[in-house]
């Protein structure tokens, strides 16, 4: 008989689980405040290409999400966290010591094909461990630490910029890793016991993927999750140039880009305590309609103004919308894994790259169509988020038909 899992704590458990999956968002808040001086010394000339810096770590994202998955389901959870975190560092270290902007894409590149490791093994630690509400709860736990790091990013890179320039930003995502993963490996057991273990055969992970993709629940919640988070990723494309440039906010930029991000921990938390009451589905029905109406009631608020709203009336709109997505995050993926009871590894592999790869050109043209107002970004949320509602009714009513 196996012996059961000696765990670390909730507490412990949750810290850890959220560290790592906060590399990925910590290497890209943190590099927001230094994008147009990397764009300038790497001779970029366009103000838009900088925000390719935080693009091509997404696409690396989704490219080692497809491998991820499958790796771990046969080789066991913590070998693949290790090779993760060293292509991780790999690429930290190419991006230091960039002397032209194609070399920082590739090393951004290599940074987004490591940290696929801990955003994808992370879920499947979770689904390994807990189950059905309590797993939405500990998502969601692990989702306010997850938003809490990364909303001080941008202070810290910008502190790190001032004191000794931006190459050191990456010096610090080094350290990081390095801390832990160390924490990590002392403290986190293998949670794929070998009897649970996938075959790596073209056979076996053609079966697996058909396994996953037969669940129209896990199919139909990561499509709405790339939708929502194509809206998202917008949000951080432009958000510098937004804050930043087009409220002259200057030195401030981090300090709003942390009040933002503050509502989404703190949906996290709300949504950590209203699940276990209200349900996933509810509470995301809910969030994806607060979402749609927010944005379409702002977009005619933008159009008076000719896409150039005061900045208390950007910051109110955005912090509620925040709110939405915050929720959303805190269950959509949740959703998307509960009827996975094998294959963990791989369905987390399908649902995070999946969605990414729907979000990254979506995501990417709403940057890149910003023209000065905040008429793109706007537009993006309404657009995004209608498709994820209707992308959630056609998955609700397939389900009541089956």
């Amino acid at each position: 008989m196996p012996k059961p899992l000696k765990l670390p704590g909730l507490t412990e458990f949750v810290v850890l689980v959220a560290l790592l999956s906060s590399i990925t968002a910590l290497s890209i808040d943190g590099m927001l405040p230094a994008l147009p001086d990397i764009g300038r010394e790497l001779g970029v000339s366009d103000d838009n290409q900088p925000q390719l810096i935080l693009s091509v770590l997404f696409l690396g994202l989704a490219l080692g999400q497809l491998l991820i998955g499958p790796l771990s389901d046969s080789m066991g959870r913590k070998p693949l966290i290790y090779a993760g975190l060293g292509l991780f560092s790999t690429g930290c270290l190419l991006s230091m010591f960039a002397t032209d902007f194609n070399t920082m894409l590739a090393g951004r590149l290599l940074q987004g094909l490591g940290a696929a490791s801990p955003r994808i093994i992370t879920m499947a630690l979770v689904r390994d461990c807990y189950r059905g509400r309590e797993m939405a709860r500990i998502m969601s736990l692990t989702q306010l630490i997850f938003i809490m790091v990364p909303m001080l990013a941008p202070a810290l890179g910008q502190g790190v910029m001032w004191l000794a320039g931006w190459r050191a930003i990456f010096a610090s995502f080094l350290i990081l890793a390095m801390a832990v993963v160390l924490w990590f490996g002392l403290r986190m057991p293998e949670t794929l016991p070998p009897d649970k273990r996938t075959h790596l055969t073209w056979r076996d992970q053609i079966q697996a993927i058909r396994s996953v993709m037969s669940h129209r629940q896990t199919l139909g919640y990561t499509i709405m999750t790339g939708f929502v988070f194509a809206a998202f990723l917008g949000y951080l494309n432009s958000s510098q140039q937004i804050l930043q440039q087009q409220y002259a906010l200057g030195a401030q930029f981090p300090l709003y880009f942390a009040l933002l991000s503050l509502v989404l921990g703190l949906a996290g938390y709300l949504n950590a305590k209203l699940v276990l009451k209200h349900g996933m589905k509810k509470l995301v029905t809910l969030s994806i309609i607060l979402v749609s109406s927010m944005a379409l009631l702002y977009l005619a608020y933008t159009l008076f103004y000719q896409g150039k709203p005061p900045l208390w009336s950007f910051l109110l709109y955005a912090a509620i919308t925040f709110l939405g997505i915050g929720i959303l995050f805190g269950n959509l993926n949740a959703l998307a894994m509960e009827p996975l009871d094998t294959h963990a590894g791989m369905g987390a592999s399908i649902i995070g790259s999946l969605s990414t790869f729907i979000s990254i050109p979506l995501g990417t043209s709403v940057g890149l169509l910003y023209n000065g107002t905040v008429l793109p970004l706007v537009t993006g949320f309404l657009v995004f988020g209608l498709l994820a509602y209707f992308t959630m009714r056609l998955t609700e009513r397939t389900e009541e038909q089956q």
